[in-house]
């Protein structure tokens, strides 16, 4: 009877199906990597906006607080953007023919509000509340970072569904007192570890919760 297959058969059909497997290996190693990276989480990558507002001038050199612009940040779900209106609190006196600030002079004129380009989201099937993680003494740059170093406002986390848990899973080492939320560069003092574990339940925070799917997804 003919010999149908030669005899390195076995071998090459061996050698196909390990190159096979080694490839499905590489892509997948190499998905993670890409998900992982700055190229497609955005982080560290500034957006273009209407107007170059500048973080570091407005919070690090002049010392804005973030209410003043995010007011919805300790009432509501999302913090809020700064309505024309605010702007020009400040900008009807200072820099008021300034070139950059032309659209918000227009939108003052016009009365339709600038569209600012959110740096920071979540995808819509994930509810994140804003109040809430103020009020559980979470601060502003754990999430955001150090924006009064930022010339223009650059994503500082992934925000990611891991990255989320990881705070989740770990709570203390991002909890503070809730007066202390809106410092960037914050010290915290050498009984810290101590004032954390207080700080669980003195803020009704309920840790064997915190990964439960109903949290961020309802």
């Amino acid at each position: 009877m003919a010999q149908v297959f030669s005899r390195n058969a076995d071998g090459i059909a061996r050698f196909a199906l390990g190159g096979v497997l080694l490839m499905t290996v590489i892509l997948c190693v190499a998905g993670t990597a890409w998900l992982r990276s700055g190229f497609a989480n955005g982080v560290g990558e500034a957006i273009a906006q209407p107007v170059p507002f500048s973080h570091k001038h407005h919070v690090g050199e002049l010392g804005i607080d973030c209410r003043y612009c995010h007011n919805g940040v300790e009432t509501s779900a999302s913090a809020g953007l700064p309505a024309t209106e605010v702007c020009m609190t400040c900008h009807s006196q200072l820099y008021t023919n300034a070139a950059m600030l032309a659209p918000v002079r227009k939108s003052l004129v016009s009365g339709k509000p600038l569209h600012w380009q959110r740096v920071n989201s979540v995808p819509d099937f994930v509810f994140f509340n804003h109040s809430i993680h103020v009020a559980k003494g979470v601060a502003c740059e754990t999430c955001h970072g150090e924006v009064d170093e930022m010339p223009l406002m650059e994503k500082a986390h992934s925000l990611s569904m891991e990255w989320c848990l990881g705070c989740h899973r770990d709570l203390e080492p991002n909890l503070r007192p809730p007066q202390d939320v809106f410092l960037l560069h914050w010290k915290p003092p050498d009984d810290i570890e101590d004032i954390r574990r207080k700080l669980v339940g003195v803020l009704g925070i309920h840790p064997e919760t915190m990964t439960d799917c109903y949290v961020c997804h309802r």
